[in-house]
């Protein structure tokens, strides 16, 4: 999986939930829940249909971890290298 299959995968997983944002618009080193008007619940279903999409387990406490679009990139990157599935 590349970065720019992972940056795919956020950017159409964003569409789903928030279809008004402009994914281009975006500061990937700007909190991401502020950027696109995400509540707690809402980037908890992002990265659970990350996971889901991607086969990349994220606990609960890694979840700062993807906090921006190049935090996400970057720590999604890192699991699926470590995966087995990939």
């Amino acid at each position: 999986m590349t970065e720019s299959d992972i940056i795919t995968a956020i950017r159409e997983e964003l569409a789903r939930m928030a279809p008004e944002i402009a994914f281009e618009t975006l500061d990937p080193a700007a909190d991401l829940r502020e950027q696109a008007d995400l509540d707690s619940m809402d980037f908890l279903n992002l990265l659970t249909a990350l996971h889901q999409r991607l086969g990349v387990e994220i606990p609960d406490a890694d979840a700062q971890a993807l906090e921006t679009i190049t935090g996400a990139v970057a720590y999604l990157a890192r699991k699926a290298a470590k995966s087995p599935e990939t």
